[in-house]
């Protein structure tokens, strides 16, 4: 009775998460995972089936042996699915799922496929153990299951360590801890089966993911968060009689080079989902250091001269502090260094004759050169107060020219191999 107990007091806890889940993203525009709302469903269903299994073992003598493995059937399977979810959900939030690319979960499911052909080809090999508190149930299928869960998570805990980089620090610790964890339960399990402590890995792993990743709570103050870095930018941009449309033009460009860029083995590994969205959410505030430009320089129809100049080139350095000193308590620590970078050394060049600080090659940081990129090809091809756009091939020849010079020939490369989606995005926004 205590083990049917110890499931009830699960499907509790799970039922007041869901409670509160339905409850903050109602009526909200918060974007929900629909894989964490699938393990909200089905991890109950396995929790449920745990206690049910956990009750027929014990009764043997009332409960007909086909029903009992039917018990046991839906209990692995549930439970495998539950394995199977997190495990594609975890890789949605730290690498993404690409929309139009179903093949690849396709060859995400290859494992589970494997597991729950086993689960259901040995389900008639399961047997049971009298224990000193209890009957417990053992088989391949059980073995299944274990070494599913063994497979998906050790998958994704060497993905993790190899993206750690590149992840922001919280996520990092939250999905190893949520993976140590499941593995210490799994060996509890193993070493005194009798346990059956099986229902407190899907509720913890649900209270976890849920607390770090998807409180509606949280994700509402990041959404408020974006939306006041982009009212921000877009401020600062009126400053030079813009209206905001070099601050959406040049996220969408930088956004195609990184879609662009993940086609690319080199780049996959490091384009992790963090780092593109840090580098998306950055991207607006990439000249917010204008704010400290003087309005006759800013907004000068004619040619800078060499001191007007030397100011104007000062907006790089300023927008660094600024990002530092005004948004270092507001965010994650990888998208405050990220967007750092990226207003400081967005007009640094490839051959080392940047501002601020004259870096090149490699030393300039990676977003800073994809930056650039989007910052000229937008510079040149929209009316400024001081000259006519220029006709989009002379746009594209400047970018062109540019590499191995002012920009990172690999990304320009890229850059131009997505000159279709360029154009499409320019047609849009003009």
């Amino acid at each position: 009775m205590f083990t049917f107990k110890l499931q009830l007091g699960c499907i509790i806890v799970l039922a007041y998460i869901i409670a509160l889940y339905i409850r903050g993203t109602r009526s909200t525009h918060i974007i929900r995972n629909h894989y964490f709302d699938l393990l909200l469903w089905i991890t109950p269903l396995a929790v449920t089936f745990d206690g049910v299994t956990a009750w027929t073992v014990n009764h043997m003598d009332i409960v007909p042996g086909w029903l009992n493995l039917l018990f046991h059937a839906l209990f692995y399977i549930t439970m495998d699915i539950v394995i199977i979810l997190s495990y594609i959900y975890m890789i949605e939030i730290t690498q993404g799922i690409p929309k139009d690319k179903k093949g690849r979960i396709l060859i995400l499911l290859i494992p589970a496929f494997i597991s729950i052909s086993i689960i259901l080809g040995f389900l008639w090999q399961t047997y049971y153990i009298a224990g000193e508190t209890t009957y417990y149930s053992m088989g391949i299928s059980a073995i299944a299951c274990y070494a599913s869960m063994v497979v998906h998570f050790g998958l994704i805990f060497g993905n993790v360590l190899i993206k750690r980089r590149t992840l922001e620090k919280r996520k990092f610790i939250g999905i190893i801890s949520f993976l140590s964890l499941s593995f210490l339960m799994l060996l509890v399990q193993i070493i005194w089966p009798e346990s059956l402590v099986s229902s407190i890995l899907p509720t913890l792993l649900v209270l976890g993911l849920y607390i770090n990743f998807e409180d509606p709570n949280i994700k509402r103050v990041q959404l408020f968060y974006s939306e006041m870095v982009i009212s921000f930018s877009t401020l600062v941009e009126s400053r030079d009689n813009s209206t905001g449309g070099h601050i959406k033009r040049t996220k969408g460009y930088v956004g195609i080079i990184l879609d662009e860029m993940q086609k690319h083995t080199k780049y996959r590994k490091i384009l992790t989902r963090d780092y593109t969205k840090n580098i998306l959410e950055a991207a607006p505030l990439h000249d917010i250091g204008k704010i400290s430009t003087p309005d006759y320089i800013l907004q000068k129809p004619g040619k800078l001269t060499d001191d007007e100049y030397a100011i104007m080139k000062q907006h790089s350095s300023n927008g660094g502090e600024i990002i530092r000193n005004t948004f270092n308590d507001l965010s994650e620590p990888e998208f405050i260094q990220i967007a750092y970078e990226v207003a400081k050394y967005h007009h640094e060049k490839w051959n080392g004759k940047g501002y601020p600080g004259g870096l090149k090659g490699e030393e300039i940081p990676l977003h800073a050169r994809v930056m650039a990129i989007a910052d000229v090809f937008d510079a040149v091809s929209a009316k400024r107060c001081y000259r006519d756009a220029l006709p989009l091939d002379v746009c594209f020849d400047i970018i062109e020219k540019g590499s191995g010079t002012d920009f990172d020939p690999e990304l320009t490369k890229i850059f131009m191999d997505a000159k279709d989606e360029v154009l499409n995005l320019y047609n849009g926004q003009t």
